[in-house]
């Protein structure tokens, strides 16, 4: 009887171990990340599928976004641990040692550049390692000195749907550039929404975000409501290239409107009301935007 107890005590605990290890992936923004990929590919296509280099651009790519969450945290958790939102994870609680968290991040990037390079192209590889490098090495350090660091932020974020783009055999051309468009103008309001909720948090880890060194709103708001005017605009950009038909074009004005105007709302009025209403609209739109996105294609 205590063997069977023993057992089940240790699968338990390897249990939560591996939720430990897979929280430091953050899965959430990983499956983003995944998606977008998939629409970057699936867009770019003009011919038959290629089974192998679609399944590497998205396992690649995924890990390689893993594998940046990971290291993210392992540099932050001194001030994740001063953060409350962000004190439980697996590092600032001790539940992962720093070593491996370090070894698990910089392991699953490894592989997911490997895998990259052995089955989809170079150009995808330089754009992966170019979202891990900017991710690590330019985003993360600028948080604690300035609030350009969201704009900083928001290029690895931007990178995966052309990284998928350019999966499918695709030189970068204007198709990959409005993707990335579309998915950095995104980013930047609904950042700033995130950072203007959790304003003190931040503040309490000593980072240098809009929010936090200006905390009115007024330049937060004005900046969520020139990025949604501009998110509307790069929006567009795929029906007035050819890459999608009318129905993208309708979605997106459909979809697009709304962000633009819960823009307005907070740049008019700053609370958490009207900065949740930024990041339920833009979420949705976007979700819906490469929705129709890949249903509409017309190559």
């Amino acid at each position: 009887m205590s063997t069977v107890v023993e057992t089940e005590v240790e699968a338990s605990a390897r249990a939560r171990r591996a939720a430990d290890f897979f929280e430091l992936t953050k899965p959430r923004l990983v499956l983003l990340v995944l998606l977008t990929t998939l629409v970057g590919y699936y867009v770019a296509l003009t011919g038959p599928v290629s089974w192998t280099a679609l399944l590497a651009a998205l396992t690649g790519t995924t890990l390689c976004a893993a594998g940046s969450q990971a290291l993210n945290q392992f540099i932050e958790r001194e001030t994740d641990a001063l953060m409350f939102r962000t004190r439980t994870r697996p590092l600032p609680e001790g539940r992962v040692h720093p070593h491996e968290g370090l070894a698990f991040g910089v392991g699953l990037t490894v592989i997911g550049l490997a895998i990259l390079w052995f089955a989809t192209n170079p150009l995808a590889v330089e754009l992966a390692a170019l979202t891990v490098v900017t991710y690590l090495f330019l985003y993360t350090p600028l948080k604690s000195r300035t609030p350009l660091a969201t704009m900083a932020g928001c290029v690895p974020g931007a990178l995966p749907p052309v990284i998928g783009w350019t999966a499918a055999g695709q030189s970068i051309g204007v198709g990959g550039a409005a993707l990335f468009a579309i998915l950095f103008f995104w980013q930047v309001p609904h950042s700033l929404a995130i950072a203007y909720l959790y304003r003190s948090d931040y503040q309490r880890a000593g980072h240098q975000l809009l929010p936090v060194v200006e905390p009115d709103g007024k330049s937060t708001g004005r900046q969520i409501l020139v990025n949604s005017l501009a998110l509307f605009v790069v929006s567009l950009a795929p029906a007035i290239i050819g890459l999608a038909g009318r129905w993208y074009f309708v979605a997106t004005v459909v979809t697009g409107l709304p962000v633009v105007a819960a823009g307005l709302r907070f740049a008019r009025v700053a609370n958490a009301d009207t900065a949740r209403a930024v990041l339920i609209t833009s979420y949705l739109a976007l979700t819906a935007q490469l929705t129709v996105l890949a249903l509409d294609k017309t190559g």
